[in-house]
């Protein structure tokens, strides 16, 4: 008796390591290994679980359940947790956002002057620098898979596009600025405190003027 009572509990450990793991990640989303561990779940049930198709190894160290309906904004997702001092921005913000039609193929995030840059495989990274004070202006939290992404908000999106023009284009930021109007995501008077705090209002200036001069 005594020793069916030791292999019962040796066998319902990984049902509930398994358990423990589809709760979390289902809350979660996207999750790291070192999380995991840290909720309880050892890194020999994660990596069997990967085995048996359970989970899907996203990249190194970066799970989610296989079973997982991604979203359109999915990469946002995996880069958010690949890099947590990192904010979306200018063309994938922009995308977000609604008020592009260009579909970038690398994720856009910005990081510190200083801060490590990342090196992964996936998902493909455009890594800009921001000075400390752009990093932290007008910074909005969606929730996108469960997970907390940080995100520029359109106004200073929009600036910032007018800011790193030579690398997004003017191309893309003049539509972009066109449709932010159109669909009244930011005002006018938002967009421009945003331009003069980021340095860009005379080169930002007069596409504004012409895009409200009827409004």
């Amino acid at each position: 008796m005594q020793a069916q009572g030791i292999r019962g509990t040796v066998s319902d450990q990984p049902r509930t390591q398994r358990e423990q793991l589809a709760t979390f990640l289902g809350e979660r989303g996207i999750a790291r290994l070192a999380e995991i561990r840290r909720a309880g779940i050892t890194a020999a049930t994660v990596s069997r679980l990967e085995r048996e198709g359970f989970v899907t190894k996203l990249g190194r160290g970066l799970y989610q359940l296989a079973d997982a309906a991604p979203e359109g904004n999915h990469s946002l997702a995996e880069a958010a947790k690949r890099v947590p001092k990192g904010v979306i921005c200018l063309v994938s913000a922009l995308a977000f956002h609604g008020i592009t039609d260009q579909m970038p193929r690398r994720v856009w995030i910005a990081i510190g002057p200083k801060d490590w840059k990342p090196q992964i495989d996936y998902p493909p990274l455009r890594i800009v620098r921001f000075a400390d004070k752009f990093l932290r202006a007008e910074v909005e939290t969606h929730d996108i898979e469960g997970v907390s992404v940080p995100i520029f908000g359109v106004a200073k999106t929009i600036a910032d596009a007018f800011r790193h023009r030579r690398s997004v284009g003017i191309d893309v930021a003049v539509p972009a600025l066109k449709e932010a109007l159109r669909q009244r995501k930011a005002t006018p008077s938002e967009i421009s405190a945003c331009a003069m705090r980021g340095g860009v209002w005379n080169a930002l200036r007069p596409y504004l003027e012409a895009f409200t001069a009827d409004g």
